[in-house]
């Protein structure tokens, strides 16, 4: 008969990479601004509210800021096009920009992630090897 692993061994590795994938593209996001952002004032030039919010702007001399204001990033419900904003982007449009740049460094709780998926992956692999062995027909 065969012994399958069970399957939460791995459903941590799997949460822990995709939240990984999540919060450090935000803290890639904040390590770009705070190397190469620089603050200008912006106008919103239209709101996107169909789900979360995503705010389009321009700088107060017309230059297009990409990628859009999320509402993570200060595109809040009470903003609306022609609402002029403080922001800080990145000129080379690769992160996202932001109003506040005091946000928290998610360092700490990317480590332990890593740290968990590492464990419970190098657990399930050594709990597969024992199992094939013992059930290997002699």
């Amino acid at each position: 008969m065969q012994r399958w692993p069970c399957p939460g061994t791995a459903v941590v590795p799997v949460v822990a990479g995709v939240a990984l994938g999540i919060f450090g593209t935000g803290e890639g996001d904040r390590v770009a601004l705070a190397e190469r952002g620089e603050w200008a004032d912006a106008v919103v030039v239209r709101k996107d509210d169909t789900k979360t919010n995503y705010c389009d702007l321009r700088l107060v001399g017309g230059r297009e800021i990409s990628p859009a204001l999320s509402e993570g990033g200060g595109c809040r419900d009470w903003v609306g096009a022609g609402y002029k904003l403080r922001v800080r982007y990145d000129p080379a449009g690769v992160a996202s920009p932001t109003t506040d740049l005091e946000r928290s460094s998610d360092a700490g709780f990317l480590a332990v992630l890593f740290g968990l998926a590492v464990v419970m992956g190098t657990w399930g692999g050594v709990r597969q090897s024992r199992w094939d062995r013992e059930y290997v027909p002699a």
